[in-house]
């Protein structure tokens, strides 16, 4: 009867033992887990913070493309603009905000506007440019085309025409490549729009 009881303690004690051994190494697992993911996210935090820079867009000069509010990823690591991205740099006039705009032309390059057609040139060659929300106002002060695009700089223009202040105007010019911010590539707020920048 002795041994018997002392059968079950000690199979009582071995299934204890198991069971503990199970549940030490499920902890064990899921910290080793939960810290690899930790690292993993640091990491991405840490390339994101390096590469990309957030921003948040103030006005309506960028519709329907983006909005007031909305808030971007820019990609700033030895970025070099090209024609038709969406950038963000130091306001030419002196304005204490930085602006949002798309590059139309870069140095060099010759730019004409027909308002009748709501059509821009770069080279003579007409911009397919279906981002746009109208341009039929003629800005007040605007510059004389053709318009032939500095060296080191970039003729901007807001995908609202009619309602935003860019390289068309005389006293808003150009945009200095060396003030570029960086190149907007992704919206992330708010939440329901979330997606790349084009």
């Amino acid at each position: 009867m002795s041994e018997k009881k002392n059968g079950y303690i000690y199979y009582e004690y071995k299934e204890q033992t198991e069971k503990e051994e199970i549940i030490k190494t499920a902890f064990s697992s899921f910290f080793h887990w939960m810290s690899g993911i930790s690292s993993v996210l640091v990491l991405i935090f840490l390339v994101i913070m390096l590469f990309f820079r957030p921003v948040t867009v103030d006005g309506p000069s960028m519709e329907p493309t983006l909005h007031d509010g909305d808030r971007l990823l820019i990609y700033s690591f030895m970025y070099t603009p090209v024609n038709g991205d969406i950038i963000v740099a130091r306001s030419p006039d002196g304005a204490d905000m930085p602006v949002i705009k798309r590059v139309i032309a870069k140095a060099g390059q010759r730019v004409d506007i027909d308002y009748d057609s709501g059509t821009v040139y770069v080279d003579g060659v007409p911009l397919e440019e279906n981002y746009i929300s109208g341009m039929t106002k003629v800005p007040v002060n605007e510059i004389k085309y053709p318009y032939t695009v500095p060296e080191g700089h970039l003729f901007v223009m807001g995908d609202y025409r009619d309602e935003s202040r860019d390289s068309r105007h005389a006293t808003f010019g150009c945009i200095d490549e060396n003030t570029v911010a960086g190149k907007a590539v992704y919206r992330f707020y708010p939440f329901s729009s979330m997606t790349e920048v084009k």
